[in-house]
């Protein structure tokens, strides 16, 4: 029997509180470009995972929910949308043609985030996961081209999956609304400290930013 949209949700939570623990503040540098998964997200706001939770615990919680929304979309369009099923699976066919797919098989957490970091002026890759992939896909064929009135078509069909979509999204986005208190009582535990603990480390180095066993800079005077 097909799980509820319901039961999907809380399922989602449970894995994503199961992971929270192990969630810990990156020391990389961060990236330019903000996330177009999570930036702005209704599932985020219906979480109360606002701009102040670091990017990494939004994004482990909003990945789980879109794969929910991905498969209800995924059901209504194989029931009902048939051109644009037709052509999803032409695509899949082209995609697992390809030799290299850095992107698939990710855990949620990793899922959707840029291949590559953000380059550094001055000092460019000698060669990038992004890149690789690119070359992998140059060599499958492309799919063959829709007349116009196939693309007329298509175009009606992928309206009604997008309208389907945001219908699941808002119901989500309700359901989302009945965890908010377990949600947060997990950032608080397991995600504040972390972040507190940062801030009292930055602020013990500015306070003293040379080591007291090391001499001190010069006296000028």
């Amino acid at each position: 029997m097909e799980r509820s949209l319901e039961t999907q949700v809380s399922q989602a939570v449970d894995a994503w509180l199961r992971w929270l623990p192990r969630w810990e503040p990156s020391t990389h540098r961060g990236r330019i470009a903000p996330c177009r998964r999570c930036f702005g997200s209704p599932v985020l706001s219906a979480a109360g995972l606002g701009a102040d939770v670091p990017h990494g615990v939004q994004h482990g919680l909003s990945t789980r929910i879109k794969t929910i929304v991905d498969h209800a979309v995924a059901e209504y369009t194989a029931l009902n949308l048939p051109r644009l099923q037709a052509e999803l699976d032409q695509q899949a066919a082209r995609n697992r043609a390809r030799s290299y797919r850095p992107g698939e098989g990710l855990e949620p957490e990793f899922e959707g985030l840029p291949l590559d970091p953000d380059p550094v002026p001055g000092a460019p890759f000698l060669f990038t996961i992004s890149g690789m992939a690119a070359e992998a896909d140059a060599g499958v064929p492309d799919l063959p081209p829709l007349s116009p009135e196939a693309k007329a078509a298509l175009r009606q069909e992928v309206g009604l999956a997008d309208d389907y979509a945001n219908m699941v999204g808002r119901e989500v986005c309700t359901i989302l609304l009945h965890h908010r208190l377990r949600i947060q009582a997990a950032v608080t535990q397991y995600v504040e400290p972390q972040i507190e603990a940062m801030l009292e480390e930055l602020t013990r180095s500015l306070d003293a930013p040379f080591d007291p066993r090391e001499p001190g800079p010069p006296d000028l005077l």
